[in-house]
């Protein structure tokens, strides 16, 4: 990983600590990190790593200021944090938000006019390297910050660019929301193998390792989600008659749609608010 400048992380909860063990495992400095933290516990989490923690952002971008600023607050904590940027961040500086549901506009409202903003919607994944982060400019970033902004989420999984910044509350529906819809289905497939006769510990296992091991293999197989299906359903088969079940109206895919549907309205409405 390039140093490209020091980066500055305002939060140090869950994601913003997954964000900084990536950094470091792909070879940032840890003194090119900057962490502004209030809570004592975390900054203590942070100087183990061997990152230099404090409470200002002003403190933490010093005179030499920084290359990016990553908002990693929860969104009740965006007003303030903004407040502190816009005394401290200069113009070279792009404030990278991963501040659920705040737009680009919203976050420009805090911020000294033709402010540099990226938006990104990162999943819980990302703790363990396997995240799916999905971000968006304005036309004040730079060519070079967006390269940046993309090494940086890249350290904990996949990164895709949005165009369009209306298509964000879709992402959130799919795979911002998405790990929690996974983990339903682990969940049901567990019950259903206890109701099965299976002891509990066995049929943890065998849910988590059949639905970690499926999406394993479909991202690593250059087939069509549904084509991997029809291979494994043989005719009048066991697989056949479970599908059938789970594929009668309303099935599972008419179930998904509205969920997304459902999740997606409600980013709408809280990006509005």
């Amino acid at each position: 990983m390039s140093e490209n400048g020091r980066v500055v992380l305002i939060g140090f909860g869950n994601m913003g600590q997954a964000l900084v063990r990536g950094w470091l495992a792909k070879g940032r400095a840890a003194a090119s990190v900057r962490v502004v933290e209030t809570l004592s516990a975390a900054r203590t989490v942070a100087a183990g790593l061997g990152i230099a923690a404090g409470e200002t952002v002003a403190g933490a971008v010093g005179e030499s200021g920084a290359a990016v600023v990553v908002l990693a607050v929860k969104p009740n904590q965006i007003a303030a944090a903004l407040s502190e940027c816009r005394a401290a961040v200069g113009k070279g500086t792009v404030v990278l938000s991963i501040a659920a549901g705040k737009t680009i506009a919203q976050l420009a409202g805090g911020l000294s006019a033709g402010a540099a903003i990226v938006r990104a919607m990162p999943n819980t994944p990302a703790a363990i390297g396997k995240g799916m982060t999905v971000l968006v400019a304005n036309a004040a970033v730079t060519t070079e910050q967006r390269a940046l902004c993309t090494e940086l989420l890249a350290a904990v999984g996949d990164v895709a660019w949005l165009d369009e910044e209306r298509h964000m509350d879709a992402v959130t529906a799919v795979s911002g929301s998405g790990p929690a819809y996974v983990f339903l289905l682990i969940e049901c497939l567990e019950q259903a193998a206890r109701e099965s006769g299976l002891p509990p510990a066995l049929a943890r296992q065998l849910a988590l390792a059949t639905v970690s091991g499926a999406g394993a293999y479909a991202a690593a197989a250059d087939t069509e989600p549904a084509e991997l299906r029809r291979r494994v359903t043989s005719p009048n088969g066991t697989t056949q008659a479970a599908l059938e079940v789970l594929m009668a109206e309303p099935g599972l895919r008419e179930l998904l749609t509205r969920a997304v549907r459902a999740a997606a309205q409600r980013s709408r409405e809280l990006s509005a608010a």
